[in-house]
């Protein structure tokens, strides 16, 4: 493919990440995050949030010694699902990175856009389990239908930290957070916010949601040895590996942040969303959809595909998925892998569903920043039907220079979100 370097995009602004923010299964911190990527931790285990024994899936990537009191007070730990826990923890450590001084701006000029595939789904649980056993007059708590709705990280986060700006969630299922990039990136640059906090959280480890996904036979079930089951490329893959957690970034428009002499991680390039329209759950085989998203996102960012150094892959360890996302990208490329490298990390955190694409998008930043490209665990032999001229990085994390950054997302849908980060 030959990118025209056109001047469409020229007269609008330029958007920078000066915040990160995670909270995943193998780190409650961006560093902590990123330091397990890099040394291939895994984040699977047994269930402890319910008994699993029951289940086709016994195991899951979850937190480990969350503790919300960090930076959360008792009412918002109680009128939260934990989704929007999740997201206001993430939050508060992406701003605090940021170097923000929200008094001393307009709380009109700061927005939020936030992701979730799923909302409060533990809080839905809950409560009509808890109506249908009573068998009595219907009695609900009086958060029931605040703590579901999946708008409701975004509006805390806003009433948190007192953000009056634009406001709103994205969903579009595994694309979830890479739509909310976008929307945030081109708000930004439109000149319609100065500074925008986004990103994705998701709480799926309940029994609804563990039972819903083992019955479409898309986790894996590899409860013997659950922190090798994520295994993306790899021909003996059975399915995902249901994660949990967040991932925030500010995204702030670029003489803002360089007046204030913030720190600058990575530029927001490119992004681009298209649709399959082919299946509810399953990619189109050929990867169709994500030929052109990949294509739009680089014609947007005026970078030729020599010029991508490394992908992160939304690779979830599916049979039908890892390898249509390969045969797009093979295509969208060119078969031209030069200079790119890449890696699937839900072979380490799982799928975190609608927050997938935000802590990717940390990840990918880091790799940015460091020069070093994080590892797919777990891939022992890659599948015979993937090109062979894949370069995937397997085993351990390589040095490599990474000047461009792409992250894939895909969704049940058929909804494909690629955002592209540029180090500056």
């Amino acid at each position: 493919m030959t990118i025209i370097k056109n001047n469409k995009y020229l007269h609008m602004k330029r958007v920078v990440i000066t915040g990160l923010g995670a909270l995943t299964p193998i780190g409650n911190s961006v560093d902590e995050l990123w330091q397990s990527a890099i040394n291939g931790k895994s984040g699977m285990s047994r269930i402890t949030k319910f008994d699993p024994t029951l289940f086709k899936t016994t195991f899951a990537a979850e937190l480990k010694d969350f503790t919300p009191e960090k930076y959360l007070v008792r009412n918002e730990i109680k009128r939260s699902d934990r989704f929007t826990q999740y997201a206001l923890y993430s939050a508060a450590e992406a701003i605090n990175n940021s170097g923000l001084e929200l008094e001393s701006l307009s709380p009109f000029d700061i927005g939020v856009i936030w992701a979730s595939g799923q909302g409060g789904m533990q809080t839905f649980e809950n409560e009509v389990m808890n109506y249908t056993q009573e068998g009595k007059q219907p009695r609900f708590n009086p958060f029931f239908v605040p703590k579901m709705l999946v708008n409701m990280a975004s509006g805390m986060i806003a009433m948190k930290f007192g953000l009056m700006g634009i406001n709103y969630t994205a969903v579009s299922a595994c694309a979830s957070s890479n739509s909310a990039i976008m929307d945030a990136f081109n708000y930004i640059r439109l000149n319609k916010a100065k500074v925008m906090i986004t990103g994705g959280s998701e709480a799926p480890i309940t029994e609804a949601s563990i039972g819903g996904f083992n019955a479409m036979k898309a986790l894996s079930t590899r409860n013997s040895n659950p922190q090798l089951a994520s295994r993306p490329f790899d021909v003996d893959r059975d399915g995902f590996v249901m994660g949990e957690g967040a991932g925030a970034l500010v995204l702030e428009e670029y003489e803002h942040a360089k007046k204030r002499g913030a720190k600058i991680y990575a530029e927001v390039v490119g992004a681009a969303m298209t649709d399959d329209a082919y299946h509810i759950s399953t990619t189109h085989p050929e990867g169709i959809g994500a030929i052109k998203a990949m294509e739009l996102a680089m014609e947007e960012a005026k970078l030729n595909p020599d010029e991508v150094n490394y992908l992160n892959a939304h690779a979830t360890s599916t049979a039908v998925g890892d390898l249509s996302e390969m045969k797009a990208v093979e295509k969208a490329f060119n078969n031209n892998f030069n200079n790119l490298k890449i890696s699937a990390t839900k072979s380490m955190t799982g799928h975190l569903i609608g927050a997938a694409g935000a802590i990717e998008a940390i990840l990918s930043i880091k790799a940015i920043e460091n020069n070093i490209v994080p590892p797919t665990i777990n891939t022992v032999e890659i599948d015979s039907k993937i090109p062979k001229t894949m370069p995937i990085v397997i085993k351990d994390a390589v040095e490599s220079q990474v000047k461009v950054a792409m992250s894939n997302t895909f969704g049940f849908g058929g909804h494909n979100a690629t955002v592209i980060f540029k180090g500056i």
